[in-house]
């Protein structure tokens, strides 16, 4: 079988790099052209010495008119608002586009314009035309869609733990809707790997905080598929912190059980519900979940429990950002848009200790 060719756009980044990491042992796919706009002529081994050896690719200008463009999917692994300008002459030739950004991760105008207002974009998107075609890019939701489209928008790591942790229980009627609090944590590679004062060893080292109390811009596309799951609209409460940790979220999440629902069936609807995909592991609360039992895999640990006492369940929702949370969902979105064995280049363990 021919290998795929694929470009990286923004390959300079944490998303990039963890695009080249996977993308570099893949049985089915060779990396074609790794392109940025800083570390222009760098190889991607010296920016991150650990890919030595592995992929010595030079990053290349996206203005160089000898950028390789002999791709058949083009990972957009950029800043919101860089997708929707260039996706279209990457689609317009054959070319399958996954963005990581929230450029695409609704496939409609007016829907987007609400995410844009959320997170203080102007609402005009670049490409409208394209969101139609756009298919959000949660494997275990939208299997489907993604297989007969050639548009993803890869979802948000926070909203990858939510919509996981919760989709079961809004499915098969569970909980109360109304009810639903998502208190996550995650590490400091979520915010990217520009230098920021916040994130400098002294600021953060022994420090946690909260932060977008009741405006995180991933509680937009939890809501809306949390929704389209239930049939109706749902509110979710999200609080997010930063803990002093490197990478992974932890998301612990509470709802009201409806009455006669007890822990017996939870389990029974989870499991029956993740029956057959290959990234999302279920728990009793008898198995002690921990952040780096997913660390480096493309793995969601679901612990399932039920506080009898208050009627609440609580499932906690483990994943790595920087893969399940990001370049390992693109990855495995790429396996489905091109019909390969979904879990291809990802079924390895996590990292330990």
């Amino acid at each position: 079988m021919e290998k795929i060719k694929v470009g990286i756009i923004g390959a300079g980044g944490y998303g990039g790099c963890g695009a080249v990491e996977l993308l570099q042992a893949h049985p089915h796919a060779e990396i074609t052209a790794l392109i940025d706009k800083q570390d222009v002529g760098r190889r991607i081994s010296d920016l991150y010495p650990h890919l030595q050896g592995f992929c010595d690719l030079p990053i290349v200008d996206p203005e160089d008119p000898d950028c390789p463009d002999d791709f058949q999917v083009v990972f957009f692994s950029t800043p919101d608002g860089v997708g929707q300008k260039g996706a279209s002459q990457w689609l317009n030739r054959g070319v399958k586009v996954i963005d990581y950004s929230g450029d695409f991760r609704f496939n409609d105008l007016e829907t987007y314009r609400g995410y844009a207002a959320r997170i203080g974009r102007k609402e005009d998107h670049a490409s409208p035309d394209l969101l139609p075609r756009s298919v959000y890019g949660l494997c275990e939701l939208h299997r489907k869609e993604i297989a007969g489209t050639d548009l993803v928008g890869n979802p948000g790591c926070f909203a990858v733990s939510c919509i996981l942790g919760l989709a079961p229980a809004i499915k098969s009627g569970l909980i109360d809707t109304g009810s639903v609090i998502c208190d996550a944590k995650t590490g400091v590679s979520g915010a990217g790997k520009t230098p920021n004062p916040l994130f400098h060893y002294p600021a953060r080292y022994d420090s946690m905080n909260a932060y977008r109390i009741s405006g995180h811009q991933h509680v937009y596309e939890i809501e809306r598929e949390l929704g389209l799951v239930a049939g109706e609209e749902i509110k979710i409460t999200f609080t997010p912190h930063v803990v002093p940790l490197c990478r992974g979220i932890l998301t612990t999440i509470y709802a009201r059980l409806d009455q006669g629902q007890d822990l017996k069936g939870v389990e029974e609807v989870y499991r029956s519900f993740y029956h057959n995909e290959a990234f999302v592991r279920v728990f009793g609360p008898e198995v002690l979940q921990v952040s780096t039992n997913v660390r480096g895999s493309n793995f969601c640990n679901l612990s399932l429990n039920v506080d009898e006492r208050t009627g609440n369940l609580i499932v906690v929702s483990l994943i790595d950002n920087l893969v399940k949370g990001q370049a390992g969902s693109a990855v495995q979105n790429m396996n489905v848009l091109f019909g390969l064995d979904e879990t291809a280049g990802l079924l390895h363990p996590g990292i330990y200790p």
